[in-house]
């Protein structure tokens, strides 16, 4: 029997799929990451099931003690709190476990954060980035936005609500023009979407909100093709041993790009 990966909504209890319900009635054992937020589910919709918890604590144990199991054929069903298992959620150590021993995984698609995000932030591409949980510390989110100043595509992360204000400050500061779509609640009776620029979105929440938080950053605008060029000379003169910020002045003067786009751009 498989090992079934289950999403699950990711607010709202009415969005389940039949096919999660069946297979959470049929499965042998369900792990979940908090056994009372499963059963709130399974009550609301009269499932009644085997709960075992499974989560970062002890993902490393459970997976050793299940992996016989599924090998002898039962029939386990794995969720998290919300959405899928596996992204930012404890689940790919058995998933992997799992299908380096034989045993087929299947997985039933459902509620996703970050493509409801996406859809609501109205910043939506033919393509975007997944962030998983925003780092710590200016410095390290400094480095994410810089990062971010080159990708064309919208982004997608998790944030908590304690640090979003400190977030939102620090993307303002690197690029206050940068199109964000703060998503609050989604599918749950508060819901909110706010959407602005980085400087007017970091003003909205300069103090903590309350609830779960998915944070969308628009895509950079296109390079005009004189700043490409105008960038790629910064860099040969770097490769050639000249000073960046002298580098940049250089080449400022020649093309009229300004010196800090050229700077930063080149990082």
């Amino acid at each position: 029997m498989p090992l079934v990966v289950c999403a699950t909504p990711i607010g709202n209890l009415e969005d389940v799929t039949l096919r999660l319900l069946a297979e959470l009635r049929a499965a042998d054992v369900v792990l979940c990451e908090d056994t009372r937020h499963t059963r709130g589910l399974l009550e609301r919709h009269g499932v009644d099931a085997k709960l075992l918890s499974y989560h970062e604590h002890n993902e490393a144990a459970r997976t050793s003690e299940l992996l016989p199991r599924l090998q002898a054929g039962e029939r386990i069903a794995l969720v998290s709190d919300a959405g899928m298992p596996g992204i930012s959620d404890p689940g790919g150590r058995i998933v992997r476990a799992a299908l380096d021993a034989g045993v087929p995984v299947t997985v039933l698609p459902g509620p996703s954060a970050v493509e409801t995000a996406l859809v609501a932030s109205g910043l939506v591409g033919g393509r975007y980035q997944f962030l998983g949980f925003l780092p710590r510390g200016e410095k390290a989110l400094a480095g994410v936005w810089a990062e971010l100043r080159g990708w064309h595509y919208p982004a997608v992360a998790f944030e908590s609500p304690q640090r979003l204000p400190a977030t939102l400050r620090s993307l303002a500061a690197a690029d206050p023009e940068r199109g964000v779509a703060v998503c609050r609640e989604l599918t749950k009776k508060f819901e909110e979407v706010v959407r602005g620029t980085a400087a007017e979105v970091a003003a909205r929440f300069e103090s903590a909100p309350k609830g779960e938080i998915t944070l969308v950053v628009g895509p950079a605008p296109e390079a005009e093709p004189a700043e490409d060029d105008a960038l790629a000379a910064v860099s040969e003169l770097v490769e050639a041993g000249v000073p960046r910020k002298r580098a940049a002045e250089i080449v400022s003067r020649l093309t009229g790009v300004a010196r800090n786009t050229l700077y930063r751009g080149s990082l």
